[in-house]
This record gives C-alpha cells, structure tokens and sequence, in this order.
C-alpha cells in the first residue's frame, strides 16, 4: 500500500503552480536594441542592428517604421550604408504564446548626404570655469535642424534654428564640459538624412583657479619655510577650509601678489634709472684725424725743348 502524500508537498505543489500562473500574468520585460558601432553611420560604412532579449525567448522580431518592414530575427546586418536603410527600428520577442512590449525606438541616420557645416566658439575654444561659451554650428545650405555631438556621450543635443545656423549655449561651464564637439546639419522633412560631421572643435576649460591657488600655496610654503614642518598639515582636496582659515590664506595670496609687483616695479624704475645715468654720462671727445697733404705729383720729363713737339710726330705744314 503507497504512502499518501503528506500536507507539506501539497502546499509546495501548490506554491510552485501559483508562482507559474504568476509569471503567466506579469508582463515580459521588454528587449534593449543598439546599433554597433554607432547609430551615426557614414555612407558606404557597415552597421549591425541587434535586438537583445532574455535567453529564453523564442522569436524576435524587427520592424523598420517608416516603411512598415519586419524581420523575424534579432540581428540586422547592413553590410554598406544606404540612404535607404536609415530610419526608426523597434524590435520585440515572443515567449511562448506571449508577446514582448516593443524595445524603446532606434534612429539609424545615415550621415554624409551633405556638406560638412562649420562648428566655432564665442567667445573662444579656452573659458575658464563658471563663464559662458557658445557653440555655433553653421552650414551653406538652409537646413533649419542642427545637432551637437560631444564625444563620449550617448545622444545629441538638437536645436531647431534660424536657418543657415545654430547656437548651442553652454552656461556656467565647468571641467566636465572640456572635449570635443563635432555638429551636422540636416532638414525637418529628411530628418534621418544629415550632413557630414563637421571639424571637431576642442573645448578646453582652464583651471585658472586651481592654478592661482597652488602657486599661492607654493610662495606662502617658501615665505613660511622657518617653521618646523611638524606643524605644517595636509588637508584633502574635497573638504573644503574653515572660513577663518580661507579669509587667512586669502589675505596671505594678496600680500604675496604686492610684494610681487613691488619687486618688479623696482626692477622697472632701476632699469629706467641706468638708463638715464648712460645717457648723463659725458662724452668722450673724439680726436680728429690731422689731414696730411697729398704727396705731389711726379714731374713728367721734357721730351722737347722750346716748344717742340714730342719725338715720332711729324710737324704740320
């Protein structure tokens, strides 16, 4: 006679089929789709489209919006890039006799349909932290979209603008914003269609403050170099100084600088003071050469005498 089952496996066989009808009724997570190496595809350049979803999964499926297409796979290979492939990619995955909610939307943009735009800064590619710069970004043609890229970052900054131009403002600037820019230009109508990039510019955001603080440092160390070091205390770099001690070295960088352009000052009135001490000096009276007279002139023999004409002439008639 077999044993009857014992109430601890009903409840266990009963925990397992409601965890299954649980994960029956929850939604599936949706896909993730990238394109490699960029989204940002030259003409002429390779591109792969991939869908990624659980391991699970039994069917992908990737459509091409704009046309209406679909492909029954995770992987899109594009082995020359088209005007005609670029576009909005969406892909989902089927589990069971279930559908995945469709993966957030791909732009594949072909770059390279036209001309390369101009990219400059104003007021100039060097701002020091907390001023302003602005990135135009100009073309030839009168495309009225433009978008910034930043190299390392995931997405565009996209401004719709006078035509012909754009602006791209950065206010406040900090060192995060140092790298490089690069702009296209593209049309509303053809909005997957965008020029060439243009020349990278290189945003550098000098650390004028950092520097002043540890040249300060520096001369104040030297002024103070009597003191035994076991008095001198490093702090880190995060914390910031007690007010007191802030408004001290403030006052010790300020007396530095006096004492610095007093040095030089002196250094520029002794210099004037040479010179006009030259200038004083009298001068050496030149002796002048004594001019001697000429030696005279050979006396030239006389080959006739009283008046007659020199020998192997004939006399006239």
């Amino acid at each position: 006679m077999s044993p009857s089952p014992s109430p601890s496996a009903f409840f266990c066989l009963g925990l397992c089929l409601g965890q299954v009808a649980h994960a029956q009724r929850s939604p599936l997570p949706k896909p993730s789709l990238q394109a490699l190496p960029s989204s940002l595809v030259p003409l002429g350049k390779p591109v792969t489209v991939r869908c990624q979803g659980p391991p699970a999964a039994d069917l992908y499926r990737l459509e091409e919006l704009q046309h209406g297409k679909y492909f029954d796979q995770a992987v899109l290979s594009i082995p020359v890039m088209e005007q005609r492939f670029a576009g909005r990619y969406r892909c989902s995955y089927q589990n069971g006799t279930r559908w995945s909610p469709a993966s957030d939307n791909l732009e594949l943009i072909a770059t390279g349909v036209f001309n390369k735009p101009s990219l400059f800064a104003q007021p100039s590619t060097a701002v020091s932290p907390g001023e302003d710069v602005t990135l135009r970004c100009k073309s030839q043609y009168g495309f009225d979209q433009f978008a910034l890229y930043k190299e390392g970052d995931t997405g565009p900054s996209k401004t719709p603008e006078r035509w012909y131009r754009a602006d791209f403002p950065i206010t406040t600037v900090t060192a995060a914003h140092s790298g490089t820019y690069r702009c296209y230009s593209f049309s509303s109508g053809l909005p997957y269609l965008w020029s060439a990039p243009s020349d990278p510019l290189e945003l550098v955001v000098t650390e004028f403050s950092e520097f002043r603080g540890r040249w300060n440092h520096l001369f104040v160390s030297k002024g103070s170099s009597t003191e035994p070091s076991r008095n001198v205390t490093a702090r880190p770099k995060e914390s910031d100084p007690p007010p007191g001690l802030a408004l001290q070295s403030y006052t010790e960088g300020n007396l530095v600088r006096i004492c610095l352009g007093a040095v030089i000052l002196i250094l520029l009135l002794g210099l004037l003071a040479e010179a006009w001490h030259s200038r004083k000096k009298p001068l050496v009276p030149r002796v002048r050469a004594i001019h001697r007279p000429l030696p005279p002139l050979p006396q030239t023999q006389k080959s006739c005498q009283h008046g007659g004409l020199p020998r192997g002439h004939n006399r006239g008639p």
